[in-house]
């Protein structure tokens, strides 16, 4: 085939195939024009194109996430890499899979007024897992086999235990626009066999006789993708009266044994209750909590408490300040093996009786609170979850969309997302239309009105497509900062952290092509949502308008009731 003239770049594109690399997002540059010609000369790529880097990056990240498999970023040399930060980041606290590329002048130019350079080689080297740098090897002797290698190298480093980002750099000199013969899929290919890992049978029963009832044991799952296979796990261990299990709304697992929403739960414990219904164990599995509530529960216990995290990491995550042991194994298996050995301790306990009840006490508690309260965020909320289609994804903004949705009944839906490796509020518009490009049904995104506005690039992008839609909650800037005690009472609050925004959602939907809804009322939001749901020739948009401060006292107000 006839292609660039950069060796490199054709060995990379060579890799992206052999290791199964399907998508590839670039972004337009001119230094990193041979690597857009290896890639896109390339029938077995699909390559998507997204002109703004830190959108480009969030993009690949929600592609990563919903397909769960690795996604390729290009960009061009100078600060376009830099702009890829944020998702990076993400993906790195995340666990998935990005294969960063980026083009680089020779070294030699850096740091003498040449333009668009500047130190790239590291310039992500706290949130990847591996970077590498190509460019002065192709000029020696086995310069084609040390670049070979270390492309092979950071491609298995990508999908290896804890996923996560990789960083290639490569260097290319000019001229750019050289083509050559290049003999595709002739590039030496290095594949990692890794065999499943289980713990030893008299090992899983130790642990299982050490959370024997009348041992208290109390599951917590966070953000994770969905996964039968834990489901299962952890039904079978929700079934045993000494254990309960506790599942965050972008936990993806789903059970009517599971108390599948902490915070609306929590929220009616007496301070006997909080003592009462204290555990022996707690075991973490998934990412971050979003649920504040149970980590200062947790972080306050007696010193007796033990904590257990399941799962593949790159560090000792001691959240909750009472870690006594590390798993370091994929949480499916550990705790189906978990399940199996407790079986034969299923003697009498209270322990998941009393949490249900609460469960069930708590749940009729929020209704009647929701059924009570004006027109703010949470009933809007309240009735737009309620409303999602069963087929649909849901993806949340963080601040404010996500930590509504812990309140409320997410069990039917398909999948829900939000970036909660880092809880940044920028590129949430972003992540959501990426997953949108793989999903095949209709992908949601509720977002704020200022994670909105962080993200407004994503717009103009040409993967957009009738299967996303948007509902804006617009109550006037950062709701979360009405809400918090840290910053609702500071009388800077509403100038320099709520901050109101100025988005012409009409305005914008019109430009870029959406079909616009907007509500300002519970009978206008039951209209304008089944009307939203129904459009199915443009991509929609949805401002719902609520009362700023009347949301975050009804919020308050929620917390505060016995």
């Amino acid at each position: 085939m006839i292609t660039t003239d950069k060796l490199s770049c054709n060995i990379l594109a060579d890799l992206f195939v052999a290791h199964g690399i399907k998508d590839v997002v670039l972004s337009p540059g001119s230094r990193n024009s041979p690597l857009i010609v290896a890639i896109v000369r390339r029938n077995e790529l699909r390559h998507h194109v997204v002109i703004d880097e830190r959108s480009a990056a969030f993009i690949a990240l929600g592609m990563a996430i919903e397909s769960g498999c690795p996604v390729a970023l290009v960009c061009t040399s100078g600060t376009a890499l830099l702009n890829y930060a944020p998702a990076v980041a993400e993906a790195f606290y995340r666990g998935v899979p990005l294969i960063v590329i980026s083009a680089d002048r020779p070294e030699e130019w850096i740091d003498q007024d040449d333009s668009q350079t500047l130190w790239q080689q590291n310039a992500l080297a706290p949130y990847v897992k591996r970077s590498c740098d190509l460019g002065a090897h192709l000029e020696f002797e086995n310069g084609e086999w040390v670049c070979n290698r270390l492309i092979n190298d950071a491609l298995i480093e990508a999908v290896s235990g804890r996923k996560g980002p990789v960083h290639i750099n490569v260097r290319l000199d000019a001229p750019l626009n050289r083509t050559a013969e290049f003999k595709a899929g002739d590039s030496r290919v290095i594949r990692q066999l890794t065999p499943p890992f289980e713990l030893a049978t008299p090992e899983a029963r130790r642990l299982g006789e050490k959370l024997a009832s009348p041992k208290r044991v109390l599951i917590i799952i966070g953000f994770h993708q969905p996964d039968e296979r834990l489901n299962r796990a952890l039904m079978k261990l929700s079934a045993l009266p000494n254990v309960v299990v506790m599942t965050e709304s972008i936990a993806n697992l789903h059970s009517p044994s599971f108390i599948s929403r902490i915070d609306m739960t929590l929220r009616i414990l007496s301070a006997n209750d909080w003592k009462k219904l204290q555990p022996d164990v707690v075991i973490t599995a998934g990412g971050a909590l979003v649920s504040r509530h149970v980590k200062e529960w947790i972080r306050s216990m007696d010193k007796g408490v033990e904590h257990w995290h399941v799962g593949l990491s790159h560090v000792t995550v001691d959240c909750f300040k009472h870690l006594s042991l590390r798993i370091e194994m994929e949480a499916a298996v550990f705790l189906r093996q978990l399940a199996s050995a407790l079986q034969i301790y299923k003697t009498p306990c209270d322990y998941s009786t009393e949490w249900h009840e609460i469960y069930r006490q708590a749940t009729a508690s929020h209704n009647e609170y929701v059924r009570n309260a004006p027109w703010c965020d949470l009933s809007a909320f309240s009735h737009i979850v309620s409303h999602i289609p069963r087929h649909w994804n849901l993806h949340l903004s963080n601040g404010t969309a996500v930590r509504y949705a812990q309140l409320m009944d997410c069990s039917h839906l398909h999948r829900s997302e939000c970036n909660r490796g880092v809880s940044g509020i920028d590129g949430c518009t972003s992540t959501a239309l990426g997953a949108s490009v793989i999903y095949r049904g209709v992908t949601l995104l509720i977002s704020g009105d200022m994670s909105f506005q962080y993200d407004i690039a994503a717009l103009s992008s040409f993967l957009i497509s009738p299967k996303f839609k948007m509902i804006v909650l617009c109550n006037s800037g950062g709701g979360i900062f009405r809400f918090i005690s840290s910053t609702s009472d500071l009388p800077e609050m509403e100038e320099f952290l709520a901050v109101g925004t100025r988005l012409p959602l009409k305005d914008l939907a019109a430009g870029y092509g959406f079909a616009f809804f907007d509500a300002s009322s519970s009978t206008e939001l039951e209209k304008a949502l089944a009307a939203f749901v129904a459009e199915n020739r443009k991509p929609a948009l949805l401002a719902v308008n609520t009362p700023p401060e009347l949301s975050a006292n009804v919020l308050k107000q929620y917390f505060e009731r016995p």
